[in-house]
């Protein structure tokens, strides 16, 4: 009697053994097959361009200029040195034309809605150009970072396309009331936006 309730249990357990390997294969099988699993991808659309600047005005200030688009926002990295330390303006202009000594070329700040000069998101307006002022360190170094969805880079949207204009550092500091570009002294550092 003592064999026979041995060999129920043995029989038990390997049927419930076998069981389990049965689930286990089906839960392998089930994760390998031919359908294709579910996956969201979201692609990402980013635009790089860079631009080294050129000094103007018989200064010597130069840099670069990175600007990446992602998401419909704008983003702009501005890397100079040899400025005097302290405060200067930067801006776009509307004309990608560093050709002239005194950066005179690349035409007034870029305005194509036609507002009044002010600080950046003022209610009273501003120019889609009007970046603001930065400071450059003891040794004449600085890095200024700015973005915003109001640009692209390349779109159809003459208002927020900023390819054909040019990035312009002051040697002074712009004053956001002056018009039509703020009082922000020589242009001395010049680079074209071009494709």
């Amino acid at each position: 009697m003592k064999k026979i309730h041995i060999i129920a249990l043995s029989m038990v357990l390997a049927l419930s053994y076998n069981c389990k390997d049965g689930k286990k294969a089906e839960k392998e099988d089930s994760s390998t097959s031919d359908e294709p699993a579910e996956i969201m991808v979201e692609e990402a659309n980013i635009e790089v361009i860079r631009f080294a600047m050129e000094p103007k005005s018989d200064s010597d200030v130069t840099g670069d200029v990175v600007f990446t688009e992602e998401n419909g926002v704008v983003m702009m990295k501005a890397t100079l040195s040899g400025l005097t330390p302290g405060e200067h303006a930067i801006h776009i202009h509307e004309k990608a034309d560093c050709s002239s000594a005194d950066g005179t070329s690349s035409g007034g700040h870029w305005n194509p809605t036609h507002e009044p000069h002010g600080k950046w998101g003022a209610e009273e307006g501003y120019h889609k150009g009007d970046i603001g002022n930065f400071t450059a360190d003891a040794n004449g170094n600085a890095i200024v970072e700015f973005s915003t969805d109001q640009w692209c880079l390349g779109c159809d949207d003459e208002n927020m396309n900023i390819l054909g204009k040019a990035v312009i550092v002051h040697q002074g500091v712009d004053d956001f009331t002056s018009q039509p570009s703020g009082d922000a002294g020589a242009r001395i550092s010049c680079t074209g936006i071009i494709e």
